[in-house]
């Protein structure tokens, strides 16, 4: 039996001191220290074996937050850990209270395709660190190879035209990561914002939409519009590499900042449809008469090509099994939400009789959160404006 825990960690803007991240946006000496130190603190308190990060905009960075929590492990474990000299050094409480440093641990980076380095321009993108190594390099998905273009059908007549795109706003990382006697594949992503999209005119110094003196809420409406298609369109890219890798039944974790709540529809893409429970009574696609029904052997085959492909919320897990309702991960104008997520294949599902292990607890670090419409908002700067997941997993 193999227990382990993975992690969702957005950093919020992870880069050295006095380098511009976005315009005007930068952390002063101090302000870099400070977020260091809190990170560190925060990664010592949660202890994952794998983490995967969003916002780390230089592999830098991260490495020193690493480099601090590695020191602060070992002076915890110092002060807590009686050395052999000591008759009680073996019992199981001191083993419990040391934490394991990152030294061996290996970190996959993954930078953005679109950061050029240009201070003020920057693009931020993801790492995955794991204590238990990588069975193979860690792939970058970000890029497409060939465009994805999704063509809409017309209604009512008409050329109803098609949404295409090239390249993900933030690339995907994916690692294969051995844990005990399996092998488990491990996505992190972060999917693009609600930020509206809008078009600056050529010449312009910024898009109409931006100034909010002239208001034009349809046209940042339809900039909203823009941002969420765009979302989809990158959940069903990350869809299509996770149905690859179950399609040959291999163990599945996703994990990041989805941007959405898990009733989201772009949610709803990544994790797949849920089954209905019984398709005996719905009529057929084929059917040639009103009582054309599907056979009770054709409802099996339909659920079970379903559900082998679906993904499963460990929040929502954790919340049947605990009866517990306030889980949330950002806040601001008095909305509290989850939108970052770590989702699990079948083989993780405590209701399928092959599962190869499962989920015994969840937790979530969100005491540092403030309202962004509060005074003390500012706070989220230096440590993030979101909470971290931890699910603690257990192999058979």
């Amino acid at each position: 039996m193999t227990r382990f825990s993975i992690a969702s960690f957005n950093v919020k803007n992870l880069i050295g001191a006095d380098s511009e991240y976005y315009r005007f946006q930068s952390y002063t000496p101090e302000e870099h220290a400070w977020k260091e130190d809190w990170l560190a603190d925060q990664l010592l308190t949660m202890d994952a074996d794998i983490v995967g990060f969003q916002e780390i905009f230089e592999e830098e960075a991260l490495e020193a937050v690493l480099s601090e929590t590695n020191r602060r492990a070992e002076a915890l474990n110092a002060a807590t850990r009686p050395d052999r000299s000591k008759r009680y050094h073996r019992k199981a409480i001191f083993r419990r209270l040391q934490v394991q440093p990152y030294e061996d641990a290996a970190l996959a980076f993954a930078a953005n395709a679109k950061d050029t380095g240009k201070p003020g321009q920057r693009r931020p993108g993801l790492a995955i660190l794991s204590r238990f190594g990588f069975a193979e390099a860690p792939e970058v998905i970000q890029d497409l190879p060939e465009p994805l273009t999704i063509p809409f059908a017309a209604l009512g007549g008409g050329d109803a035209g098609a949404f295409t795109i090239s390249r993900l706003s933030r690339p995907i990382l994916k690692a294969q990561i051995p844990v005990g006697d399996q092998v488990i594949t491990v996505f992190n992503c972060h999917l693009k914002s609600k930020l509206g999209e809008y078009f600056r005119p050529d010449g312009a110094p910024f898009a109409p939409e931006a100034d909010l003196t002239q208001y034009d809420a349809s046209g940042r409406a339809l900039g909203s519009l823009r941002a969420g298609l765009r979302r989809m369109a990158e959940a069903w890219v990350l869809r299509r590499e996770i149905v690859a890798e179950l399609e040959q039944d291999r163990p599945v974790m996703v994990l990041g900042d989805f941007n959405d709540g898990q009733f989201a529809v772009s949610s709803e893409i990544i994790s797949g449809e849920a089954p209905f429970k019984n398709y005996s009574w719905m009529l057929r696609h084929d059917a040639s008469h009103a009582s054309d029904r599907y056979t009770k052997d054709e409802n099996e085959q339909i659920r079970e090509n379903i559900e082998r492909l679906q993904l499963h919320s460990a929040e929502r897990l954790f919340v049947r099994k605990s009866l517990r309702d306030m889980v949330y991960t950002t806040a601001f104008g008095g909305v509290f939400e989850s939108i970052d997520q770590i989702y699990l294949s079948r083989h993780f599902h405590p209701d399928y009789q092959q599962r190869l292990g499962e989920m015994e607890y969840f937790s979530v670090f969100n005491d540092h959160l403030t309202d962004g419409s509060h005074p003390e908002a500012p706070y989220n700067k230096l440590a993030s404006d979101h909470g971290q997941i931890l699910a603690h997993m257990r192999l058979f």
